[in-house]
């Protein structure tokens, strides 16, 4: 997957009210690993993610997805900053999109009690989803976003309201998913998280694209003014 092209997007512009709050943005999305979107609050972040995976309306440009398949969303997994829950069973909030795509119920809550177990989701399967904690709802948000098996992963601030040790078991399993070959884009404002997993970095700057690099390189010689503000805790104007 080293040489992968998943997709490339060109002139990629949104609008809400006659604010412009992304573009024009161009870039392509090639290789394996994860991928941190980095920026201050207003960037573009999740305006961008949202975009790429289809739920955000293009005012122009456009996303060509370099393999037709990967552009459904049952190829995509998707994890909001507040996870999106239903008043249904941890075991049946997971199974939700298996059912959508016509598996049985009985195939899906197998196939979700596999992807309960691989987050380590250990509580009562069976107990009303609003009784998790903030950290447990976010695991089963991840395990909803892979029980499809998912070939690429977008994930929106996902540990921007757990504590230290729900951050840390988060991250154990991007990567045990990373290592497994799903290509993860994710959004964060924690630098030191960022540092933690990034291969790459996207930096938004203003609803523009104004770094494109290896993780490595942005943290230790960013390449624009507004890059080295941001990582010495400058407030971006």
């Amino acid at each position: 997957m080293v040489g992968a092209h998943w997709l490339t997007l060109t002139d990629v512009t949104v609008r809400r009210r006659g604010k412009t709050l992304l573009g024009p943005v161009s870039f392509a999305l090639n290789g394996s690993g994860l991928t941190i979107l980095m920026g201050p609050n207003g960037a573009g972040k999740t305006t961008l993610l949202r975009a790429i995976h289809g739920i955000e309306r293009l005012n122009d440009g456009r996303i060509e997805w370099h393999d037709p398949q990967d552009a459904d969303g049952r190829a995509q997994g998707f994890v909001f900053q507040q996870p999106v829950l239903m008043r249904r069973s941890v075991l049946d909030c997971i199974a939700y999109p298996l059912r959508l795509d016509g598996q049985s119920a009985v195939q899906a809550r197998e196939a979700a009690r596999a992807a309960a177990d691989e987050v380590q989701l250990r509580v009562n399967l069976d107990q009303p989803v609003f009784l998790l904690s903030g950290g447990e709802k976010q695991k089963m948000a991840l395990a909803r976003a892979l029980v499809r098996a998912p070939r690429i992963l977008f994930l929106d601030e996902p540990c921007a309201n757990l504590d230290g040790h729900a951050i840390i078991e988060i991250e154990e399993i991007l990567n045990r998913v990373r290592a497994g070959g799903t290509r993860i884009l994710m959004s964060t404002h924690d630098q030191g998280q960022a540092r933690r997993l990034a291969d790459s970095v996207l930096f938004l700057h203003k609803g523009q694209l104004v770094e494109q690099t290896e993780g490595r390189e942005f943290f230790s010689t960013p390449r624009t003014e507004a890059g080295r503000a941001f990582l010495k805790g400058e407030i971006l104007l």
